[in-house]
């Protein structure tokens, strides 16, 4: 079994749909230095660049079968910490999309991925963050109705969860981005 790509692989398909360089990461170390959730990652960071600079096709694979990439917060203190300016949460999405496409996700990160989902469809149908239907989305996903179920009360009491989404004006425009997003 071959291990590595030829230049037209991941690496390149990655650069294309990203815009990361992976290959400008020197391992400085400061991402994962920086990384508020490093220590809950199977791989953190700097290790997920350096499995990517291999350009060996196992190590992608686990990369797209890791916790790590489910979660990474995308809080951008990577990017903002790192010489080089490569977009490592971006590079993070983009590991997930792929971790969903080829059916690879981690089963430990299945309540991630369910938000994950949740919160697309609520961005997806309203335009903006529907807080009802996330969580109604979400526990309909993982069957974990009454967890939490104590703190909606006072989200109701202070307004936190308004009963009708604001929706966007430009719903076709929504549907436009959706739709060139499925096609990518």
């Amino acid at each position: 079994m071959q291990t590595t790509h030829d230049k037209s692989g991941y690496l390149s398909e990655i650069r294309s749909a990203t815009g990361v360089n992976v290959s400008r990461c020197y391992q400085c170390g400061k991402c994962s230095a920086g990384c508020a959730v490093a220590d809950e990652m199977d791989y953190p960071p700097s290790l997920t660049m350096r499995m990517l600079q291999t350009n060996d096709v196992t190590h992608y694979h686990q990369l797209l079968e890791s916790e790590t990439i489910w979660l990474c917060v995308s809080c951008q203190n990577c990017l903002s910490r790192c010489p080089m300016e490569i977009d490592i949460p971006r590079l993070m999405d983009y590991l997930r999309e792929k971790s969903i496409e080829e059916k690879q996700v981690n089963k430990k990160s299945k309540y991630i991925l369910s938000f994950h989902r949740a919160f697309l469809d609520s961005i997806k149908y309203t335009g903006r963050l529907y807080e009802i239907g996330l969580i109604a989305d979400y526990k309909m996903r993982t069957f974990k109705i009454l967890q939490d179920m104590d703190i909606a009360p006072k989200m109701f009491a202070k307004g936190k969860l308004p009963i009708i989404p604001e929706r966007v004006k430009n719903k076709k425009q929504l549907n436009t981005i959706f739709k060139e997003s499925d096609k990518k």
